[in-house]
């Protein structure tokens, strides 16, 4: 019995300790497996050590390749506490060197941290200040790379562009919709420390960051500079209150240029309103367009078969009366008797009036809609609004009436234009986009690529060539003739809407525009130019946005190499106009001969002889009337 008493004890403590084995070995493993990323991590953190290194944010360039947004490397001022032996000393010294309070930078230099990054005083420093900084060889003190955003012409599509944070995270534009795309991952220099933070010889490890993806548009820089330009001529010119232009393909929503006054500088972003600059007046601002709205009418009872603009005629008498109300044409007394055509030419109120009654509400509006207004285009950039119409309830025969030429109902610029693209296109709206790909930095490899997308076919072919050469008549024959340019096809439509501010019209205060597109018979460019109550000159779209429109399609040509057409339309000269004339060919002639086929131009000449040599400019060259003709006679 005694000896069976034992072997049971022994037993028990063979089976305790093999229990207590199991669970020191369950332990082991669940530290050395379950939990081992954990302590590993926790571990690393008490020995590494990361100074963190700023990747390049993705540059944005135009269609062919021009940097828009790069970036500059610049130093941050980073401190490790733990290594910094004399700390009231580094103190003193870095705080006068960035000419910050003593008390602040001595806070820095003894927070109880790993790593203490100097903000905002010690980023973004100057080649300088870091150069300081590096000669005093603190311990504890390191400068480490910096990517700073640069926009290398300033102002230059600062709407559309937006602009970055002191982080250089996107705060505005392209730069916030595409940010995840455009930033970078950070690097790093890695190294171990010892217990006391001291940094441990031969631990040293570099990380390279990750640049962010590079982002090409469907800008073209030739052009927005034009664009930039001719917008800073009419701030200076007519000092209005705002002014906007677009430049499109029509034939496939591609954004080739934008801008809008007033603009700003992104380096300097600070120093601007909210309101400066979140306001992308392109795709943002809503108001009444006025007579480019007419298109959309005149393009609604073309494609419905209601009116025959040759045929079929309008009495104007000045003003025509729906219920209570008299809508007036601009032209005192009206136009009189004319064609449709006439009507269009002329941009006349009561005609359009009398088309939106032939094409009644529901069909008028079931076309507005199909243009795409009322809603939002879905251009790639933040901020669109989608303006205001009327509810089909809410449309009586007033609000018909205003309807049909442009007044009562809000619309965007990049609503319109792209409206109007598709009334002249061949009758496919297409959606507006501006980025065209997203790249990788390194192999270039597409990443995601935009294209050309088309939302619906609005109308048939045949009813866009007529829209297109009625418009052309605009330009040739009409109220767009500032819009003419010699030896090209151009069409368009002027606009002027007056202004409402609480519910009322303001007197004297207009949106003036004008929408031009050429060739007139093969759109590659269409451009839309608002100015927003203009100063010292008559509100008219006619006087104002159509030259500069004519300006911009008129550097377009090189531009885009667009070729001169075949059959372009003389212009319709009034009293008050620039003529154009061909310089006719009087080399050989005698002097006297040459001066009676000279006689519309100024003549300059050199010689003492009777007979024309050389003349300048040469023969069958069109230039206006009046100008300088220069001749080279023999002695």
């Amino acid at each position: 019995m005694f000896f069976k008493g034992i072997h049971t004890r022994i037993k028990i403590v063979f089976i305790i300790i093999v229990c207590l084995l199991f669970l020191i070995v369950a332990k082991v493993f669940y530290i050395q497996v379950i939990q081992y990323k954990k302590l590993n991590r926790l571990a690393a953190s008490l020995w590494s050590r990361n100074l963190p290194i700023e990747a390049n944010r993705g540059k944005i360039y135009d269609t062919n390749g021009v940097v828009l947004a790069d970036n500059k490397t610049t130093t941050s001022l980073v401190l490790v506490p733990n290594q910094i032996k004399d700390k009231e000393d580094t103190a003193r010294k870095i705080s006068k060197i960035l000419n910050v309070r003593y008390k602040d930078m001595l806070e820095h230099v003894n927070k109880k941290t790993s790593i203490e990054r100097v903000h905002p005083e010690g980023r973004r420093l100057s080649y300088e200040i870091a150069d300081q900084i590096n000669n005093l060889k603190l311990d504890g003190v390191y400068l480490v790379k910096e990517s700073q955003r640069y926009y290398p012409y300033d102002s230059m599509m600062s709407h559309t562009l937006g602009f970055v944070g002191i982080d250089n995270q996107g705060l505005s534009g392209l730069e916030l919709m595409y940010d995840r795309y455009l930033t970078g991952e950070y690097g790093a220099i890695k190294y171990l420390s010892d217990a006391k933070g001291n940094k441990l010889e031969l631990t040293e490890n570099y990380e390279k960051p990750q640049d962010g993806i590079n982002m090409t548009l469907t800008i073209n820089y030739e052009l927005q500079a034009v664009i930039e330009r001719e917008l800073n001529n009419a701030v200076h010119k007519y000092n209005p209150d705002q002014a906007l232009a677009i430049a499109m393909n029509p034939k496939t929503g591609e954004i080739l240029a934008i801008s809008s006054r007033p603009n700003f500088s992104p380096s300097n972003y600070k120093n601007y309103t909210t309101e400066e600059i979140n306001r992308n007046l392109p795709i943002w601002a809503t108001y009444e367009p006025g007579s480019t709205f007419k298109i959309i009418t005149l393009t609604t009872a073309l494609e419905e078969n209601l009116v025959d603009l040759n045929k079929d005629t309008f009495d104007d008498g000045g003003s025509v009366r729906v219920e209570n109300a008299r809508i007036k044409c601009w032209k005192a007394g009206g136009h009189g008797h004319q064609t449709f055509l006439q009507v269009v030419e002329n941009s006349c109120n009561p005609g359009f009036v009398a088309l939106g009654q032939r094409i009644q509400k529901d069909k008028l509006f079931e076309y507005i809609h199909k243009f795409g207004f009322g809603k939002k285009t879905g251009i790639d950039l933040n901020g669109e609004s989608s303006g205001i119409l009327f509810s089909l309830d809410q449309v009586g025969p007033v609000e018909l009436a205003t309807t049909s030429f442009g007044q009562g109902v809000s619309v965007t610029p990049i609503q319109q234009i792209t409206a109007v693209s598709a009334a002249i296109n061949g009758g496919y709206l297409n959606k507006p986009y501006i980025v065209k790909s997203l790249n990788e930095p390194e192999t270039n490899t597409v990443v995601k690529q935009n294209k050309k997308q088309t939302v619906r076919k609005v109308i048939s072919n045949s009813t866009s060539k007529q829209v297109r050469t009625t418009l052309e008549s605009v330009v040739t024959n009409g109220t767009g003739r500032p819009a003419f340019i010699d030896g090209y096809r151009v069409g368009g439509k002027t606009g002027t809407a007056q202004k409402v501010k609480d519910g009322m019209y303001m007197v004297g205060n207009y949106i003036v525009s004008f929408i031009g597109f050429m060739p007139a018979n093969d759109p590659e460019i269409i451009v839309y130019v608002a100015v927003d109550n203009a100063k010292g000159i008559t509100q008219y779209g006619g006087t104002i946005a159509a030259p500069i429109v004519r300006n911009i399609l008129k550097d377009s040509i090189d531009i885009l190499n667009i070729k001169k057409p075949n059959g372009a339309s003389e212009k319709n000269y009034n009293f008050n106009d620039k003529k154009y004339i061909t310089v006719p060919n009087v080399v050989n002639k005698n002097l006297e001969d040459a001066m009676k086929e000279l006689k519309d131009f100024k003549v300059e000449y050199t010689g003492t002889g009777k007979k024309v040599t050389y003349q300048s400019p040469s023969a069958k060259q069109r230039i206006y009337e009046g100008e300088t003709i220069r001749l080279l006679l023999d002695d």
